[in-house]
Order: C-alpha cells, then structure tokens, then sequence
C-alpha cells in the first residue's frame, strides 16, 4: 500500500467517525464516495484511482458502525439497573474495589472512581457490576488509594443530560467513561487494604515533595506542570485563571511536556548509538505515560514522539504530517469515542498549527531577530487553530492569549524542567526533590503573578457565543485554505476578513433578540431576559446556581454584562457579589429597606453596581420591560415583556396563601412562575393563567391533576429543561410534563 492510499485510508476513517454526528453519516459518506469513483472514472482524473473513492467511502460507512458498536451500554448485572427512569435516587450501601485517587470537586466533595462488586439495600445483599462514579466528604477519603476493598453508603442516581441550553451533559461524560450510575456518599468504610504497587504512589511522592517546600498553590502548579492537571488537585481559582487568559496547556500533560523529556534524553545520551537513545527515550515516554495517565492528549504526544525515536533508531526521516495523520489512526482504533473528546481534539488540531502554520508565519517575521520570530510564530499558530473549536465548545474569547504566552513561556519552561528534575529525584529521596522544587518558589510565584495581572485587564474573557458546528467547519475551511492553498495563503487578510464576519453575526443576533429564559436550577430560581441587547436577570445568584447554571449560561450565550439584577430580599442581594465578580452589573434593582454591602472587587476592570430602588406597587421601567413588586415576604413579582404578562410567586404555604389571597390584589397573567412543589388553587383561579412553570424537581400530583383539569399548559423544570419564550414562537418547553398517575 502506498503512502498516498495509507493516508486515504486514514482519512475516510476519521472522516467516518467525524460524520457519526450526523444521522445516516456513514451512507451519506458510502454515497459520495460511489458517486466520486464513478465520476472520475468516466470522466476525469483524480489524485486517487476511481475505485479507491468508492473504497474510502465502505471504510467511512464501516467506522460509523465501529463507533456505534464501541458506545458503552450497561451490562446484564449493571449497578444502574437497579434504578428505573422514574426514580430519582435509592439508599444503598455498596461494595466495591477503588479504582482512582480521590479528586477535589468544584463542590468540595471528593470524587473517585469505584469498580462496584456488591449492593445492599437495606440489608438485602445483591452482586452487580459497573464504574460508579462517587462523591464524598473529603474527612471520608483522605486516606482512599487504588486497589482498596471499601463499602460506600449513600444515594445512588442516574446521571441526567443536559438541562440548560449550552449545558453539561452529565450523563454523556460519564457514558464516555463507561460509567451509568453516580453515587453520593456520606459514609467509606475499608473493607480491605491492598498496599499493591502502583503509578499513583509514585505520583503521590513527588506531589508530596513539592508541595512540601512550595506549599499551597505554588506546589500544586508545578506538580501539574509536570503531571497533567488531572494528576493533581490544583486549586480552580488558580486553574480558572490560566484557562481565562488561554495559558490552559500549560497544565495539560501533552506535546510540551514530551519534547523536553525527549530534548533532555537525547541530549543526556547523545554518545551512544542512535539504538540505545531510542530505548532510553521509549522508557522515558512509557514513564511519563503512566504517571500523566491514559489521557488522549498525553498519548497522541507520547505516540508522535515514540515514531521520532523510530525514526531515529532506523535513520530515516519522519514526516510530521503522515506521523499525526496515522498516530490520529491508531488513538481513534483504540477507542473511536475520543474523536469527541475536546482534548484530543485540541491537542492535535495545535500540533497541526505548528506543522503548517509556524513555518510561512515565521517567514512573515522574518523583520524579527531568527531566534525570536519561531517563539512569537508558534503561540500565534496554535491560539488560531485551537480557536474556532474553543468557540464552538465555549464560546469565549481570550484577546490576552497570544501576549500571555510570549510572556509566560520563559516561566513555564524553567519551571517544567525544573519540576521534572525534582520528581526524577523526588522518586528515590523525597527531601532532595522537595528541596530541588524550593528553587522554582520565586519563577512559579511570578508566573501566577503574571496571570493574575492578565486577568485584571478588562476584556480578559470576552463571550461571544457558542458559535455553530456549521461555522466551527468553516472557520477550519478558511484555515486550511490559508496554510496549504498558494492563491489563498497571499491573500489571507480576505480569510481574516470573512472569520471575522462569521464571528461577529452572532453579536449582531443578539443585539435584536427578544427572550426569556427559566433556567432548570438545583437551588435559586433564575430568569434572564434578553431585550434588544439588554440583560435582565432575576434570581440565580447563589455561589453554587451562579457558578454551575447562570454563569455558564451568560458566557455561553455572549453575555458580558448584566444590565439589571433583581433581588427581592437580603440574602439575593448580598449574593450578586459572586456574579458580579465575573460578569459586570450595571444595575443592582432591590427593595429600598434591603441592605447590601457590596465587597471590593478582586477584578479591577468590573465597577460596583448602582444599587437601585425597586418600591411596593411602582412600576420600574427597564428598557421595554416593565418590573413591579408587589410583595417582599413572601416574594411576588409582576413582568411585563412586550405585552406578555408573567407573575412570579415565591414558595407559599398553606398560610401564606391565605394571607396573599386576602391582602394582595394579585393581577391576572399569561404565565404563571413559581418555586415549590404545590401552589393553592385559588390562586390560579384569580391569575388565570395560560401557561405555569414551576422551578423545582417535584409538584404534588394533585396539583399537577388540577392543572390539567383546568387545561392549564404546565412544564417542570427539573424535569423538563429550561424553559424559552421569544416573541415568535411563544413558550418553548423541551417536553411534555407527565401524569404521575
């Protein structure tokens, strides 16, 4: 087989893989591929033979079908069999072997992998199998290691899929990992301890040799400098801060990391033959392999370079591209599910921006002194072609990206060599490798420095908007044009121009929008509403809603400002602290006799919000919306949004109902908001709503049966979604409530 039928063969591959996003992907593929052969047969010439088309098109359609048949499914004896669709959660105590070191959540719980072998509920022992995924208080895992025997009690539940427009697809990243079922842990209790050898304690060592002498974060940095991020529980504030400003590689165990282990070998062993570099340098590669972990990104990095040392063990040349192409191959045989894994694909699309991008940028800088024009070329190259797929996951620009990296890639070389001669001897004399990390306090305390100033400036995380996966291919289009295609790559600046404009559309959309949104929320309820380019938000800013729904929510629809905030009581006010340290607020709305004390912002580039009366029964004119309060305790709230009225109630009980029904003259509404699990029925006899929505995971069944009855349109949004509304299209719910009977 020739090169050129070995790179067809790749291609039609991935292509396959690629087109599974598509229904009948793998036969539109087969199609074009017949349609090719046959054509160029006939009546052309082609770079490939005509039936090599058609070949490409059976590989394409056969790849779909490997990568539906490499999909997890629980087996027979899975522990999520345990749990129907309906059930939220079941009390058990399972057995089980621990798989993973414990890792620090977002919500401080500790999370780690359990190989499931037994389930108790309530006395009643049962076998099963399967990966849960487990959750803990972090008193109960201090001391949790791999090959343990423990017995976890807790709820047991299924992973749900994503709830909010742009959300987490909880049930998606679990699936990946061949797992179905999570479980939140109160209690561990060992069972067994197996103190079998392991990478994870040669890990531990040398994250205890560092963090040691350079203590908290400094010692966790460079840890996963040298390990991967996902070896080390680095602090989110301080992670947060590196991906903001586009520095995220930097503590991805991947290319970086593997050309100066490689750089180091062959320059340590440069006197012996070509053979025994290549020996040392595959055992170097393994090492690092097993102490980052089976991460795509890390493996595409090791395989890459393993065919250099080939290469050199056999004194031929590597091409770099055919070397990607197939170790792309060979990673997606493995396991076909990484072609969706954001990290394998960045990984290699910034290796492809190296290869083709790099050496024509540097020939434009040739202005430049030769020995900085590489240096300035290569974060330019690998902040292009990283970007559009950025955009489509996260939609935030990082304007300080390519300048952070010029800055910081002195730091971040020192402190990476550094750090890898300290775990080299931190593996066999701890307190030499912690010593030999004390070295790199001042440089790492410096490179955080760095990246807190970036983030200090204004505009250092820009939202645009998640932008469509039509667009993400397009952007790719116009790049590929400009890296291999002569007319296009002269004329760049038309490329340039034209990203532009596919960039900037969504901004101009957004500016003319219309919308509402309830957003499906574990905690606060939460609105916001989209007026022609203003932003109004109410509720949602708890620390836990505003970092996990709201604020997701914003960046991810293109929202850098919050123009309006409404807080109808103290607790809702004080908390915009959280939000406003992240997304500006113009305008903090509150009942006048609500105190605030807004704290002093850690970011310089966001001002306080001006703190604005929201009085009893007056109407507050925010652009075309108008707000009325009409009572503070309990909270009721009155929108008007192009002459569609919306009324909010807080939870109510009994009493209170009562109290309101007799005091407050409530107004009639089209749609009716509400928290709680039940609502009177008076109350929606004097709304009369057309449509309610209620903000909590459970209504009583009879509340559901009475609005049913009185054909009263309703959706849930802890199990429906969150709920739209735009001007056009009127409600959209994601689906149909059900009938618990």
């Amino acid at each position: 087989m020739g090169s050129a039928s070995a790179a067809t063969v790749c291609w039609a591959f991935i292509l396959g893989l690629l087109f599974t996003a598509i229904p009948y992907g793998g036969w539109i593929l087969l199609s074009i591929g017949v349609l090719a052969s046959l054509l160029f047969s006939r009546f052309g010439k082609s770079a490939l033979p005509g039936n090599h088309w058609a070949i490409a098109g059976v590989i394409a359609l056969l790849a779909t079908v490997y990568f539906q048949l490499r999909i997890p499914q629980p087996p027979a004896y899975d522990i999520s069999r345990l749990l129907s669709p309906t059930e939220d959660s079941l009390e058990v105590l399972v057995e089980g072997e621990v798989t993973s070191l414990p890792r620090l959540t977002r919500n401080q719980k500790a999370q780690f992998w359990l190989q499931a072998q037994g389930i108790a509920p309530i006395g009643d022992g049962k076998v099963v199998t399967g990966k849960v995924y487990v959750t803990v208080p972090p008193d109960q895992a201090t001391t949790l290691h791999p090959g343990q025997r423990v017995s976890v009690s807790g709820s047991l539940y299924l992973p749900k899929p994503a709830v909010n427009p742009h959300g987490f697809d909880f049930k998606e990243f679990l699936q990946k990992e061949g797992s179905f079922t999570g479980l939140r842990g109160d209690r561990v209790e060992l069972r067994q301890d197996v103190s079998g050898w392991g990478w994870w304690q040669i890990q531990q060592r040398i994250v205890q040799a560092q963090q040691k002498s350079l203590g908290t974060p400094e010692g966790a940095l460079v840890s996963a400098m040298v390990l991967g991020g996902r070896a080390v529980d680095l602090p989110y504030p301080v992670k947060d801060a590196f991906v903001r400003v586009g520095l995220a590689h930097a503590l991805a165990a991947s290319g970086f990391q593997t050309s100066l282990i490689l750089g180091v070998v062959l320059a340590l062993t440069r006197r012996f033959s070509e053979r025994v570099q290549c020996g040392i340098g595959t055992l170097a590669l393994a090492s690092f392999v097993g102490l980052a972990g089976l991460q795509p990104a890390v493996l595409r990095a090791a395989l890459m370079g393993f065919g250099g040392l080939v290469a050199l063990g056999l004194n031929r040349k590597v091409k770099p591209l055919g070397s990607m192409l197939l170790t792309a191959t060979i990673l997606l045989i493995v396991n076909p599910l990484w072609i969706w894994d954001l990290g394998f694909q960045l990984s290699f699309l910034a290796t492809l921006g190296l290869l083709v991008t790099v050496p024509p940028l540097s020939k434009r800088l040739d202005w430049m002194p030769s020995a900085i024009a590489p240096l300035v070329a290569v974060p330019i190259a690998a902040y292009l072609w990283t970007l559009p797929l950025q955009l489509g996951a996260f939609g935030v620009l990082s304007p300080y990206s390519i300048p952070a990296n010029l800055i910081t890639t002195p730091f971040i070389s020192l402190i990476s060599l550094g750090g890898m001669a300290s775990a080299l001897v931190a593996i066999v004399w701890i307190d030499g490798g912690s010593g030999l990390a004390w070295l790199l306090k001042y440089p790492t305390q410096a490179l955080i420095a760095i990246v807190n100033g970036f983030n200090q400036l204004p505009g250092n995380a820009y939202a645009i908007g998640t932008i469509s996966v039509i667009t993400v291919l397009i952007l790719y289009g116009l790049l590929g044009l400009s890296s291999f295609h002569r007319w296009w790559q002269r004329r760049w600046w038309m490329a340039f121009a034209a990203s532009l404009v596919l960039l900037l559309l969504p901004l101009g959309a957004g500016a003319t929008l219309t919308s509402v949104t309830i957003l499906a929320t574990n905690r606060e309820p939460a609105m916001v509403v989209r007026d022609r380019g203003r932003v109004l938000v109410m509720g949602g800013s708890d620390s836990q809603t505003a970092q996990f729904t709201l604020l997701p929510y914003l960046q991810k629809n293109g929202i850098n400002q919050i123009d309006w905030a409404i807080a109808l009581d103290s607790q809702a006010a004080t908390n915009w602290n959280t939000v406003a340290q992240t997304v500006p607020v113009k305008y903090l709305l509150q009942p006048p006799f609500v105190p605030v004390n807004f704290q002093t912002k850690q970011n310089k580039a966001h001002s306080q919000p001006v703190l604005a009366p929201l009085t009893l029964n007056q109407p507050v004119k925010v652009g075309s919306t108008q707000i009325q309060l009409l009572s503070v305790d309990p909270a009721i709230a009155q929108f008007t949004i192009r002459d569609q009225t919306w009324l909010w109630l807080d939870r109510l009980k009994t009493e209170q109902a009562k109290g309101v029904l007799a005091t407050i003259q409530l107004p009639r509404a089209q749609v009716l908001w509400w928290a709680g699990s039940s609502i009177h029925p008076k109350i929606v006899e004097v709304i009369k709503p057309e449509i309610a929505i209620v903000s909590s995971h459970k209504v009583e069944p009879e509340t559901i049966r009475y609005l049913q009855q009185q054909g009263i349109r309703f959706s849930i949004t802890g199990q429906d979604g969150a709920i739209q509304w735009t001007p056009s299209e009127g409600i959209i719910t994601p689906g149909d409530a059900v009938d618990p009977e």
